[in-house]
Parts: C-alpha cells; sequence; structure tokens
C-alpha cells in the first residue's frame, strides 16, 4: 500500500518531540488486552465488553482535535506495546525518562477481577517481559500492576507529552511525566 498526500512540515507529530517537564496524558482508558481475551473465554459480564467495544470503536479522531488546539511536543497512539512501550518510545524520542502514575491511568471496568480470573493475553505477558529491559515497576503495584501497564491495546488512546499548564486544558488527567533520567526509560508507580 502506497499513500501519497501533503502535510505541513509544523504540524506533523511524532512521539520524539517531548521536553523535560511534560506531562503526559493518555486519552482512553486500558484493558482492551485482558477484556477481550476474557471475551475469547466466555468470561467478562456484558457491561465490561460493553465498555471495552465503546473504547475501541471509539475514534482518535475527536481526541486529536481537542489536542491539537494544545499544541503537543510529542504524541502517539497506544497499541499493541501497551503503555509501558508506548511511554518507552516518547521518552526515547525525547532523550528522557518517562514516569507514569498507574493510580492515574483509567481502567475499563472490571480489568482488575480479569486479571485476577488469569484472563491475561499473551502479548501483554511479552511486552511485560521486555519492559525488564527498561521499566522499573514500584514495588507497591504487584503483578496485576504491571500487568495492566504493560496491556497490549486495540484501538488504545492517544498517548500525549506537553508543558502542564497546556496539558491543564485538556479532559484528561495527567498520567505522569518526562523527567531526567536515562533516555528510553520508564517508572511505573
Amino acid at each position: 500500500m502506497a499513500v501519497t498526500g501533503f502535510v505541513l512540515p509544523a504540524e506533523v507529530w511524532t512521539n520524539g518531540g517531548g521536553r523535560e517537564g511534560d506531562v503526559l496524558v493518555l486519552t482512553k482508558p486500558i484493558g482492551t488486552g485482558i477484556v477481550t481475551t476474557a471475551v475469547k473465554r466466555g468470561a467478562p459480564d456484558p457491561e465490561v465488553v460493553d465498555a471495552a467495544v465503546a473504547s475501541m470503536t471509539t475514534l482518535n479522531a475527536e481526541a486529536a482535535e481537542i489536542v491539537r488546539s494544545a499544541r503537543p511536543h510529542a504524541v502517539t497512539d497506544v497499541t499493541g506495546f501497551g503503555l509501558v512501550g508506548h511511554a518507552r518510545e516518547v521518552a526515547e524520542g525525547a532523550g528522557l525518562r518517562a514516569e507514569i502514575d498507574l493510580a492515574a491511568v483509567e481502567l475499563l471496568p472490571g480489568v482488575r477481577e480479569l486479571i485476577d480470573a488469569g484472563h491475561v493475553p499473551g502479548g501483554t505477558r511479552t511486552n511485560l517481559e521486555l519492559a525488564g529491559a527498561y521499566a522499573e515497576f514500584g514495588a507497591g503495584l504487584g503483578e496485576a500492576g504491571r500487568l495492566l501497564a504493560c496491556d497490549a491495546q486495540t484501538s488504545g488512546g492517544l498517548l500525549v507529552a506537553l508543558p502542564p499548564e497546556r496539558a491543564a486544558a485538556l479532559p484528561w488527567p495527567a498520567i505522569g511525566r518526562l523527567a531526567a533520567g536515562p533516555a528510553g526509560t520508564v517508572l511505573v508507580d
């Protein structure tokens, strides 16, 4: 497939423009990998499935328009590498460390219970294994928190890096920040 077109260079978003002190904002809840694995096993309640389907079928177009008005430094979509894997890309592109407050990250309903019941996709487990090379997880997170942070997403939200004063105008909470530290590393606490 080939795509041709025109773009204004000043309006191109990359995952490499973050700056020290930028906050990280995520535009959708996480947990789609866990929910879809549970669906394959016939486990989740209809409300849990409905929430996941609503998230996955909501395009990022509206969120992108809102983010555009805030003039972000870096943007990426959170998909198969999970939140931690995509935060790593933003941190690496900025030459900084990403710090994520998992308690600030919105979760799909029921995902913690689904993890406890063993409904974790292989891709999420692989992401967690690979994260051992670049991520540090707070001791209080436990296995469930680490798996959530690495859950492979389908049609995940936008992970946005921008100055705190501009992030405050967005309808999503800050979930972390870019800080000095080894480039491309992630701290999840």
